[in-house]
């Protein structure tokens, strides 16, 4: 069957396409940045970096994934998925397990502190660069793939791998690192590894997207202004979330130091518990991706909303709870919208472009989160809560 506009026809495939491979690429990959992201503040202490120093490193990986994340995506339309995705995850492979070697190498021996510092910039930053074409070309796949009807749900079934990484991904450093702060690394870097020979042995090698005609999608295409600002708005605050929940639970619930760490530990696998419940439902609805998109912010909103007023541990991680649970519905939703509203041989840039907005909150909700958590300890979650119901109430001019 022929290609024809993305919204009416998916054409067929000379196989079932499956999303397992993808599933797993995701789990690894994320368990992998995770894993990273719960070992940085020991990391940093044993090679004698300052906590800033971590967090350039981590901000300049982010930076880098906005950059790249729509040239990996347009290279997929004009390259096709396959080609794109293995070069992109086999460079993540290669820069991550390289920055794992370097790690260990400074944690080892007295390396200068500030050849240390650069060493994990770059490292992280190739990574980033690379793991940019993972989130965009997977989308893309998706949408050659699956018809617009089941989108959502199919975009589900990858944020639930997702989700389930970072889940897994701190609680297996938790396990491990006090033994070891090397072998969590060397461990994670395998993985994605052998995500890349599944996905190299299982990845259709027949490409059934449609080229580019010619004329590359905008930045600013009003198509996809509101996925855009969805998705920034709902990757700005959950990042704002997890860098603010040890904070709130030292001032607000006045917690020891262990007990903050548990607390805030217990909080953010709450919400990746709940990401991949609602997530599962969501495949079982038949909902379309604005309505998944409008209750999903609305029950993340009031989530956030009660954070503000939490006063005992258990209210604060049931707050997280329910805003999980929403964003659980949203994100996957933002990428089918995405999706559903541009054109067959537009797939990789707009996913690309989705993904930028993503990563761009990454990068600014930390800033902004702990800038606003300086004026008052509530403002934070007040203030997402705000962007969220906002964000689903816009409507884009015509």
């Amino acid at each position: 069957m022929s290609n024809l506009v993305n919204n009416e026809t998916v054409p067929q495939t000379d196989a079932p396409f499956s999303l397992k491979p993808l599933m797993f690429e995701t789990f690894v990959c994320t368990m992998a940045l995770m894993a990273f992201a719960a070992l940085a503040a020991p990391i940093a202490r044993v090679i004698g970096l300052e906590a800033w120093q971590l967090g350039t490193a981590m901000t300049v990986a982010g930076v880098a994934w906005v950059v790249m994340a729509r040239f990996w995506g347009k290279l997929s339309d004009r390259n096709g998925r396959r080609p794109v995705m293995l070069f992109g995850l086999a460079g993540f492979v290669i820069s991550y397990a390289l920055l794992a070697l370097f790690i260990d190498f400074a944690m080892q021996t007295v390396m200068v502190q500030g050849l240390a510092f650069v060493g994990i910039v770059i490292g992280r930053s190739i990574a980033g660069v690379f793991y940019a074409a993972v989130p965009a070309t997977s989308a893309a796949l998706v949408a050659d793939h699956i018809s617009p009807k089941q989108r959502a749900a199919a975009m589900a079934g990858i944020g639930a791998s997702s989700a389930a990484g970072m889940v897994i991904g701190p609680s297996f450093v938790g396990l491990i690192g006090p033994y070891s702060l090397s072998i969590p690394l060397y461990i994670t870097a395998v993985l994605p590894a052998i995500a890349l020979i599944v996905i190299w042995h299982v990845l259709p090698r027949r490409e059934h997207h449609v080229k580019p005609d010619g004329n590359s999608l905008k930045l600013n295409d009003m198509r996809l202004r509101w996925p855009v600002i969805v998705a920034f708005v709902a990757t700005f605050s959950v990042a704002v979330a997890q860098i603010t929940v040890g904070f709130f639970a030292l001032d607000r619930l006045l917690l020891e130091p262990a007990n903050t760490a548990r607390t805030a530990g217990v909080a953010l696998a709450i919400v990746g518990v709940t990401l991949i419940v609602a997530q599962i439902i969501l495949r079982k609805l038949d909902w379309q991706p604005r309505r998944l998109i409008k209750c999903g912010g609305l029950i993340a909103a009031a989530g956030f909303a009660c954070t503000v007023f939490a006063s005992t541990p258990l209210v604060l991680c049931l707050s997280y709870g329910v805003a999980g649970f929403g964003m659980g519905w949203v994100f996957p939703s933002v990428s089918a919208l995405a999706a559903n509203s541009v054109e067959a041989h537009e797939q990789g840039a707009a996913a690309g472009t989705i993904s930028a907005a993503q990563g761009l909150g990454v990068v600014v909700g930390p800033i902004v989160g702990t800038g606003v958590y300086s004026i008052d300890i509530g403002l934070p979650y007040g203030l997402i809560a705000v962007m969220l119901l906002l964000a689903i109430c816009w409507r884009p001019l015509k």
